[in-house]
């Protein structure tokens, strides 16, 4: 990991860089796989899959046998631990939904607002080195919840041509059974514009590597609306000399073990807690199985050295992480000011992983800097809002001079008159 010692404000935005691919080059991939797959369908997928992931499949619909089989292939210890958190992920999502709340503007205009389900969903599930079946659960029963009526997920298959078992358990327990074998950038392209076996969907939910962030942006430029810009895993960790080093350690490697384009940054007060968590690093990483993958990212990693409170908070303002931990005496300070990070975890005993997985909270987070302007998923992105509005004769009469001379100033008397014929009719019901 790369180290900055007291950084100055010129050196910041190099510290807050992340990783990228040259978008030239993606965005030119991402167009030939969308016209490939509209013109192509089922055909094209099924050639990419065997370009990318090296396998020839002769059907890209999940079967009731393959549910079957995976269910009895998922450990009980394994379906207690995806039920647990698939409670507390439906408990919390529950709690955001809201009740309508009709509010009397002026003495007979009630308005009020009500949500409704998005019809046609998309879920993308990373599948490669690490088949993210906690994510199902994420996307899936918020979706539910919400009373999506369609929910297709696409996640790539194995070299077998199978698809994680435990990514079909998580689907069936969240009540998803439309799954298709299609991952990377085509998965995204037949999920916006459709082929023979998949329907094209309203709105594109779920993270992936940068390949698939740039495919969910190139479908918004189509139409079909999507969940974030939720690319490669990112952590920020602050820590005081209250913290433990081993603790953090093991919190940036739960990240940088995710792709070769993760990115962790530690940040401390103390240089001492830079020395032993660069330590805890080396001895950690040594027992990690993916650690191939965690030295990359590590590359791309920074350990910051910063005394000012002030400035910490205003630096992780800048970065914007997806992920951030706070471990410090001193963490109501930090809660107050933070403005912009996907999710937060607080306290020593707060790792990142239990948001990942079991506490309740989703794990789908803005990356890249966007939780400056996105926050994380939440029951309103499987909604839409409508307003309602109903006005009696009386409230007309409170409100209606007022639409009328603001109509007419801004020259739009079909809009006056709209009102005004009504005020006439009431008027002249009243004289009786």
């Amino acid at each position: 990991m790369e180290r900055y010692f007291y950084p100055d404000k010129s050196l910041w935005a190099g510290i807050c860089k992340r990783p990228v691919l040259q978008q030239e080059e993606l965005t030119e991939l991402v167009q030939r796989v969308f016209e490939d797959v509209k013109s192509g369908g089922d055909e094209a997928l099924l050639r990419y899959t065997r370009e990318f992931d090296k396998v020839k499949l002769t059907g890209l619909r999940v079967t009731d046998r393959e549910f079957k089989k995976a269910e009895s292939l998922v450990t009980q210890e394994l379906k207690d631990a995806i039920h647990l958190a698939g409670r507390n992920i439906e408990k919390f999502h529950f709690s955001q939904m809201e009740n309508p709340v009709p509010v009397e503007t002026s003495k007979g205009v009630v308005c009020w607002q009500e949500s409704r389900p998005i019809p046609k969903v998309g879920i993308y599930i990373p599948g490669g080195t690490a088949p993210l079946f906690s994510t199902v659960l994420m996307l899936a029963v918020p979706a539910r919840i919400a009373g999506c009526n369609e929910v297709i997920l696409c996640t790539p298959p194995d070299k077998n041509g199978n698809i994680h078992p435990a990514i079909l358990y998580a689907a069936g327990f969240a009540g998803v059974k439309n799954i298709i074998k299609a991952g990377g950038i085509q998965a995204i392209a037949a999920l916006t514009q459709g082929t023979e076996t998949i329907p094209a969907v309203d709105k594109l939910f779920g993270p992936g590597n940068q390949y698939v962030t740039a495919a969910k942006q190139y479908a918004l430029s189509l139409g079909t609306s999507i969940d974030m810009p939720a690319g490669p895993s990112e952590l920020l960790v602050l820590a005081d000399v209250s913290a433990n080093p081993a603790y953090i350690a093991s919190d940036l490697l739960s990240q940088a073990e995710h792709g070769q384009d993760s990115q962790v940054i530690f940040i401390s007060n103390e240089n001492e807690m830079l020395v032993k968590v660069e330590k805890e690093l080396e001895k950690q990483l040594s027992r990690l199985p993916r650690k191939q993958i965690a030295e990359k990212a590590l590359e791309n990693s920074k350990m910051v050295l910063m005394s000012d409170n002030s400035e910490i908070v205003d630096i992780i303002n800048v970065y914007a992480p997806e992920h951030l931990i706070i471990a410090t005496e001193d963490e109501d300070f930090f809660i107050r000011n933070i403005r912009n990070a996907g999710s937060v975890f607080i306290g020593n005993y707060t790792p990142e992983s239990a948001g990942d997985y079991a506490s309740g909270t989703n794990h789908t987070l803005p990356t890249g800097g966007y939780a400056r302007v996105y926050g994380g998923l939440n029951m309103d992105a499987f909604t839409k809002k409508i307003t309602f509005q109903k006005i009696s004769p009386e409230g007309l009469k409170i409100i209606g001079s007022s639409i009328e001379l603001m109509a007419e100033a801004e020259g739009l008397l079909a809009h006056k008159n709209a009102v005004s014929i009504r005020l006439n009719d009431i008027n002249h019901q009243d004289e009786y």
